[in-house]
């Protein structure tokens, strides 16, 4: 099996493991209806199976550039800035982010760079869209968007075509912050 087999076989396993934790977490947490957990598993079934089946990767793979990832702690600074020193909730912080940053390419029509960077901005907003109990505070956000801007770099020829790429490695980002935090408490 060639390492790019290996690479798309053990990244899809990872997301699906990921996705899946999150699910039951989502069980475990708000309901234990049998019902409830038969729908978690029959759904958990179809995402990997359409993981497999779904081109979510292109044959080469290639890395974004770390300057358009850079951009990411500064979506992610200044949606958690909206969200919770302006008041304005996840949604709307996030939301006013991402209009903010599509006006980016506007700055120079020219430039090659510019036009990437909204994406970058808004994948940091969804990191900044973590609630006051699970960040708490700039240091937690900044950490966590460093993380989400790692993924994003790797990933750049991953999940393509699937929505909710920017979303799952905010998430990632996130989630790797808030472990690590846990296990060096």
């Amino acid at each position: 099996m060639q390492a790019r087999q290996k690479f798309r076989i053990l990244s899809i396993c990872l997301l699906f493991v990921i996705q899946a934790l999150f699910l039951v977490a989502i069980f475990v947490e708000n309901t234990s209806s049998y019902i409830v957990l038969s729908f978690i598993g029959l759904l958990s079934l179809f995402m990997l199976y359409s993981y497999f089946k779904s081109p979510i990767h292109h044959h080469i793979h290639e890395y974004e550039s770390i300057k358009i990832a850079v951009w990411v702690p500064v979506g992610a600074i200044a949606s958690y800035y909206f969200n919770q020193i302006f008041g304005l909730g996840p949604v709307m912080g996030a939301a006013l982010t991402g209009t903010l940053a599509s006006f980016i390419p506007n700055i120079n029509k020219k430039s090659g760079y510019l036009p990437h960077l909204p994406a970058a901005v808004y994948c940091g907003a969804f990191v900044g869209m973590s609630s006051a109990q699970v960040a708490h505070g700039f240091s937690f956000i900044l950490t966590a968007s460093v993380f989400t801007a790692i993924f994003l770099v790797i990933s750049k020829s991953l999940l393509n075509g699937i929505g909710g790429k920017l979303g799952t490695l905010a998430f990632l980002g996130v989630s790797m912050t808030y472990l690590l935090l846990y296990l060096f408490k």
